[in-house]
């Protein structure tokens, strides 16, 4: 399965972009403008808990819909198993958001969210940094 890092893809020309959805776009651009509101209001230095509270409660004011530490279980041989993998946020049933606050993002950070995509069948995945100080610094999109 073919993926792409949205900022890399001008770099990219060998992975063909995936067109999202209108409502894809849609819960996109508001997953983005309430980040950026909350990390406005909060700034960095605080525990992931905090921006998820905070990031859900906001998402839901725009009237999407939120879980929290949803189950990923693992398909593996024709079994489901318990991982103890857990999406941070699930939004609109349409998108997954991986939160952080670090110094910095590592690949492996990267690697889980698409992980998570693959493990969900979902297409598009925010990996949210908090610990920034311009919150568009912290924001990775991702679309199978």
């Amino acid at each position: 399965m073919s993926w792409e890092k949205e900022e890399d893809h001008h770099q990219d020309t060998k992975t063909p972009r995936k067109d999202l959805s209108k409502d894809e776009e849609r819960v996109a651009t508001l997953i983005v403008d309430a980040a950026i509101k909350v990390h406005r209001a909060l700034g960095p230095g605080l525990l992931e808990s905090a921006y998820e509270a905070c990031l859900a409660h906001e998402l839901k004011q725009r009237g999407l819909t939120v879980e929290t530490q949803v189950p990923v279980p693992i398909r593996y041989e024709g079994l489901m198993l318990d991982g103890g993998f857990r999406l941070d946020m699930l939004v609109d049933g349409i998108a997954i958001i991986e939160l952080k606050a670090l110094e910095k993002v590592l690949p492996i950070h990267d690697a889980q969210l698409l992980t998570y995509l693959k493990l969900s069948g979902r297409r598009l995945g925010f990996l949210l940094n908090f610990n920034v100080p311009v919150m568009k610094n912290g924001i990775s999109r991702f679309v199978l």
